[in-house]
């Protein structure tokens, strides 16, 4: 192999090699076939060989991946492709970010951390500001780290109750008349939101804040007419909300309350003739004090690999469609003669 180098990687405690090779050394591999290097454990050596850039961006990988271990941080499929995107672009230096406080401790015992360093922006947002909208693709987190800030709030006790809302608008399927009463009617619309609180909280505690009414799941069409005092307020799937919904939720805001506002403005499902609450609220709230606006991106995906790609396919696609028609070549265009 031509301009073949060597470099060398010393880890402090064996136990952070391991955590960073993976089972079967997985880890290892994956960072093997994505950069084209080659990477040799010797005791608590890694010794890393290959083209020039491409052994650096392997050395800069691992003593990433290395320091994380050793603050306890798991080492994952997902957390080593993000920290090579990161390598890549020449932004490691925000890998000390990725090993940041804890959001919420789940029924279960498991800690919810934000894991990509626009997570770790989209947390912050929602800590210091009033109203937070969280715009991004499928699998970024944006929902389920929204509704662990908001456990982590009511378990602390800023907050007297929980409210999580999202329009009632079906993803392109007609699901007819649903048996029940009202609540049975409107649940699957809101199933994605009992699964994090469920996770969170567990079913039993869940089942009994929602009968003393701390916690509420509905539909937005209950919003109205409300003034929501000291709740920790979720609208989700907000690309689906009209802009008069919009307007009417955002006006809901009562005092020692905080609104996180959550979609996707690639996956709308209303009629063609209706703009957008989301895409709106984006346009009229920049720069209006006490609200941010997160914009998440598919490097923010931490759902299976083939999520991030599938997302980027679809990018691409879309700017291809956006690209305007040139005009054809002069040398096609007919030449008059007088």
């Amino acid at each position: 192999m031509e301009n073949t180098v060597e470099r060398i990687v010393n880890a402090d405690r064996i136990e952070d090699l391991i955590a960073v090779f993976g089972s079967f050394d997985e880890n290892i591999k994956h960072i093997e076939d994505a950069l084209g290097v080659t990477i040799v454990n010797r005791g608590t050596d890694l010794k890393v060989s290959g083209e020039e850039e491409a052994t650096y961006k392997a050395v800069r990988t691992l003593e990433g991946l290395l320091a994380l271990a050793s603050k306890g941080e798991t080492i994952d499929e997902q957390r080593v492709r993000y920290l090579i995107t990161l390598v890549q672009e020449g932004n490691e230096s925000q890998v000390t970010k990725m090993a940041k406080d804890v959001v919420c401790i789940t029924a279960k015992g498991k800690p919810i951390k934000a894991k990509t360093v626009g997570q770790q922006e989209y947390m912050k947002a929602i800590a210091k500001n009033t109203i937070t909208l969280g715009v991004g693709p499928a699998g970024t987190g944006k929902t389920y780290l929204a509704v662990a800030a908001a456990v982590a709030a009511f378990r602390e006790r800023t907050v007297n109750r929980i409210i999580l809302t999202r329009p009632a608008v079906e993803a392109g399927e007609r699901l007819g008349f649903l048996p029940g009463d009202l609540q049975n009617k409107v649940d699957p619309y809101l199933r994605p939101l009992y699964d994090a609180l469920y996770e969170m909280l567990g079913p039993e505690t869940f089942q009994k804040y929602q009968e003393r009414g701390s916690i509420e799941v509905a539909p937005l069409a209950y919003m109205r007419g409300r003034t929501l005092d000291d709740s920790f307020i979720i609208l989700d799937e907000a690309q689906n909300t009209t802009k008069e919904q919009m307007k009417m939720f955002l006006t809901r805001l009562g005092f020692g309350s905080k609104i996180v506002i959550t979609g996707d403005v690639t996956q709308i499902d209303l009629p063609s003739d209706k703009t957008s609450g989301l895409k709106d609220a984006i346009r009229v709230l920049e720069g209006v004090k006490d609200i941010a606006i997160c914009k998440l991106t598919s490097a923010d995906v931490v759902r299976h690999a083939l999520v991030q790609r599938i997302i980027n396919a679809y990018e691409k696609a879309e700017q291809k469609k956006e690209l305007p028609k040139q005009a054809a070549p002069k040398r096609y265009q007919r030449k008059i003669e007088k």
